[in-house]
């Protein structure tokens, strides 16, 4: 991954809301990245013209098979989630010759499956507090910032999305009010708008749904603060799609079968990768591949070593899908507390109504199903803080994402589980990254 990092500054992309036309925003990568200021010009025009197409999935495929050994690409990334196409994507605007690979379509797996929220993550500013945790500190700082600079890379597909928090005893008054200005001080200049006090009678008009008393305790009032809120699976299409305009080859419904080895065995220069619409075969060399399988780079690591030391340890996360009137439009509602001790949102979302999300072990599944329990377990968080009847019959859909929570491969215990992300290179030529949140996915990428 060091010869990654050295390469320089994040680019950032986006879809615009007129189908698949695609737009470069506020590009970080200097002229000096991609040899001067001439190629960085005709890649934006390129990618601003309304009239852009991303090539045919035919001309995609013939781009990765005519990689050979003599003519390989610079990286061949694996994995079409937020992390892989954020990788390609940064990988082409340097100048780099570069494929991206997808198992099945992008954005098909968990970076589909989120809360949909771009935040910093109060709970972890609230860890790294009391914990003292450094770390965690970072972490949210980190969120913070590219928080802010998501939102306006992607103005249609991202926005700032109040949230209530509210309180049953001046304490919790006080509490949150202090909590929430501390987020608010740490994003510093990267703000979305400052958190503030309601009274009761402002929440409840804010939020009728919201409950006046809970356990015989009275609604003191509410802090609002602010946290972004984005069409992930619309944004990640819009990563491939551009990194594809901007000359990378990215397939989707291509397998990785297997990683090809020098004829020493020490270093992986390929791919073996399987069209899973036709069943055909056929090899990608590549100077680097990156791994970006999310809870399935274990398998993709394998490849090159059987018996590499496991580095994910999975987590469900289930949300569910509501009728519109659990919650206004523009207005989310967070439950500070649950039984795990996680925070539960409830958010407006396309006309309904998003509520999530649990935090729970799970095995790794192509297609992860939603458990009863876990649904359950979401009504019960939601319904001590509405006027309204939580009924199971609601439930309009729901889904389930197995988030790739990164073990440090050199542990010896779980203790090193992280929320941020890890990269690896256990095999040379072979970079694994993994775990991370989706807001920090341009972090990972660079």
């Amino acid at each position: 991954m060091t010869r990654l990092r050295k390469l320089g500054a994040v680019a950032t992309a986006t879809a615009s809301a007129y189908g698949s036309v695609l737009f470069l925003h506020s590009s970080l990568v200097s002229a000096g990245d991609n040899g001067g200021g001439s190629p960085l010009e005709a890649l934006r025009k390129k990618v601003h013209d309304p009239g852009a197409v991303v090539p045919a999935r035919e001309a995609q495929q013939s781009a990765l098979k005519a990689a050979g050994k003599s003519n390989p690409l610079d990286v061949l990334v694996i994995g079409g989630g937020a992390t892989g196409s954020g990788t390609a994507l940064d990988a082409v605007t340097r100048g780099l010759r570069v494929g991206l690979v997808e198992r099945e379509d992008f954005a098909s797996g968990t970076s589909s499956r989120s809360t949909k929220l771009l935040h910093g993550g109060v709970r972890y500013l609230e860890k790294a507090v009391f914990n003292l945790d450094y770390g965690q500190f970072k972490l949210v700082l980190h969120a913070l910032e590219e928080r802010k600079q998501v939102i306006e890379n992607a103005p249609h597909l991202c926005h700032a999305l109040p949230c209530m928090t509210p309180c049953f005893s001046w304490f919790e008054v006080v509490y949150y009010w202090m909590g929430l200005k501390m987020y608010d001080l740490v994003a510093g200049r990267q703000l979305l708008h400052l958190s503030r006090y309601y009274s009761t009678k402002e929440s409840v008009e804010l939020f009728p749904t919201l409950a006046r008393v809970v356990n015989d305790r009275s609604l003191r009032g509410t802090v609002v603060y602010y946290d972004g809120q984005m069409n992930d699976a619309r944004l990640n299409v819009g990563l491939a799609c551009t990194a594809a305009l901007a000359g990378a080859a990215v397939l989707n419904h291509a397998e990785v079968v297997s990683l090809l080895k020098d004829d020493d065995g020490k270093r992986i220069i390929g791919a073996r990768i399987r069209d899973n619409l036709t069943g055909k075969e056929f090899d990608t060399y590549a100077k680097v591949i990156v791994n970006a399988g999310g809870p399935f780079c274990d398998s993709i690591r394998k490849m090159a070593n059987k018996n590499a030391q496991e580095m994910i340890s999975p987590s469900s996360g289930v949300h569910i899908i509501l009728p519109d009137y659990y919650s206004p439009e523009g207005m989310g509602l967070i439950v500070p507390k649950t039984k795990d001790g996680r925070v539960v949102f409830m958010l407006p979302w396309l006309g309904r109504t998003v509520a999530g999300t649990t935090d729970s072990s799970t095995s790794i599944t192509y297609l992860p199903e939603p458990h009863e329990d876990e649904i359950q377990f979401i009504l019960d968080a939601i319904s001590d803080y509405l006027n309204v009847k939580v009924r199971r019959v609601d439930v309009l859909s729901a889904w389930s994402g197995i988030r790739p929570l990164a073990l440090d491969p050199t542990a010896k215990n779980t203790e090193s589980i992280s929320r941020d992300h890890v990269v690896w290179e256990d095999y040379p030529g072979l970079v694994t990254i993994t775990g991370g949140k989706w807001t920090t996915y341009r972090r990972r990428c660079c």
